[in-house]
């Protein structure tokens, strides 16, 4: 059986896999799983519902708060607001309980549920599996006055996120860390459309916006992180410093140099984890990233006398390590980064505040600060229509694999990954040139599709 909850939320395509009834069971599940659990005793449970701009979100956001108020939870819904904003308003706001309505880069049809708990981290796999068997199941709902209340925000709470944001690097009424700095933003039509250029511009940034209009349709269409290419002409066009690039959701950031040159969520992560170093501010001298992250980083920070722990792909894995462990930086090459002094998941506002306030202090350019964590050649290859669960356990793709090891010795490295959601493995190969990678690359690929062919 498919387990109905991914590794971020419940998503696929709205009013046909995310329809509204699926929505309202979530709410109403989530409800009385996470009050049997405890987690609303001695007082009335209360939740924030938030949503990306794409049109669907309506109605899931008004359904999913449907099922939630009609199980005695008060819902607070926050309209339009990135997904790290919800996950920072649950705790400052004090709420037991968050649910986001987005398919983050995903394309407009596509929508998502994602639940938060106290606090602002993400449920627990086996709570998320609690309300998935729940789901459908008939229980004593409340009646008059116990049924929950539903309110929307006026706005005072998105301000309270763009407020904490900007504190987070040292803006006062009387500082503005980003003065002299001119930073194109590209928010993808989505849900940092306003916060984004908000929060920097605030910080003292001068500030070129494109791709900040959503009209429900048009999130992360040909804009934003999965498609760079309009900011790195606009970056050069408007001669500004650099760019940075959200994703729907705003969980996300990647940037641009003032050449139009992508620096991508690796590079990002070592220049922050050099400057966060260099104040004695990263704990155990230590990074968090995933087994996707470039060989370059991690010789990067190998010679800055940084620590890097790989993990499972996911930001959420990267999240469980850092908190089990008490580490301060983590994320991957998609962007997704999280700074655990002032978040509780990726949040790409943050990021490019925290990338901007290191360009400004450092008085160097942003390529310049991307040089410093070099990217190795990189190929990936999808060989689909085999069997993945053999991947691991056969002798020929083991031996093909030790072989190519050998090969590239200290100057590359080889991953080979089953897809967890289709039949086929990804073969991904890091060498000092591009031909070894591709030519690497190919000879696995075909290795694994002659052993592994279904």
């Amino acid at each position: 059986m498919v387990r109905l909850f991914g590794t971020d939320g419940v998503r696929g395509l709205a009013n046909r896999d995310v329809t509204a009834e699926l929505a309202l069971g979530l709410g109403s599940a989530a409800a009385h799983v996470l009050g049997t659990s405890g987690d609303f005793t001695g007082h009335r449970p209360r939740a924030v519902v938030g949503r990306d701009p794409r049109a669907s979100g309506e109605f899931l956001s008004a359904a999913v708060g449907a099922g939630l108020a009609s199980s005695g939870v008060d819902v607070v819904n926050l309209g339009v607001v990135p997904t790290p904003a919800l996950a920072h308003l649950v705790g400052a706001m004090e709420m037991d309980l968050g649910v986001m309505i987005s398919a983050s880069h995903n394309a407009m049809p596509d929508n998502g549920i994602k639940f938060f708990a106290r606090g602002g981290l993400k449920l627990a796999d086996h709570v998320e599996d609690e309300i998935e068997a729940r789901l459908g199941q008939e229980w004593q709902r409340p009646v008059g006055g116990d049924v929950g209340r539903m309110r929307s925000d006026t706005g005072i709470a998105a301000q309270q996120y763009v407020e904490h944001l900007v504190a987070s690097v040292g803006t006062t009424p009387d500082v503005r860390p980003l003065e002299g700095l001119r930073i194109a933003v590209d928010a993808a039509n989505g849900a940092a459309s306003q916060v984004g250029p908000e929060a920097l511009r605030e910080a003292g940034a001068d500030v070129v916006v494109i791709n900040a209009s959503p009209d429900g349709r048009n999130i992360n269409e040909k804009a934003g992180s999965t498609h760079p290419e309009q900011l790195q002409a606009v970056v050069v066009a408007a001669e500004a410093d650099f760019g940075v690039a959200f994703d729907g959701d705003a969980d996300r950031c990647l940037a641009v140099d003032h050449g139009g040159v992508l620096v991508d969520g690796d590079q990002i992560l070592g220049i922050l984890a050099r400057a966060l170093k260099d104040e004695g501010r990263l704990p155990s001298d230590t990074l968090v990233v995933t087994v996707m992250s470039n060989l370059g980083l991690l010789l990067a920070m190998r010679e800055a006398g940084i620590t890097t722990v790989q993990t499972g792909v996911g930001d959420r894995y990267v999240l469980e390590e850092m908190r089990a462990h008490g580490y301060g930086l983590g994320g991957e090459q998609s962007g997704h980064i999280i700074l655990a002094d002032h978040a509780t998941t990726g949040d790409g506002v943050l990021t490019a505040l925290h990338l901007a306030a290191r360009v400004k202090s450092s008085g160097r350019r942003l390529a310049d600060l991307a040089g410093d964590v070099p990217r190795l050649p990189q190929t990936l290859v999808n060989v689909k229509g085999v069997d993945k669960a053999r991947a691991g356990e056969d002798e020929g793709v083991r031996a093909a694999i030790e072989s190519a090891e050998t090969l590239l010795g200290e100057t590359g490295r080889v991953l080979l990954r089953p897809s967890g959601t289709e039949p086929l493995v990804r073969v991904m190969v890091e060498a000092a040139t591009q031909t070894q990678a591709d030519g690497v690359a190919d000879t696995l690929a075909a290795v694994v599709r002659d052993r592994l062919a279904l």
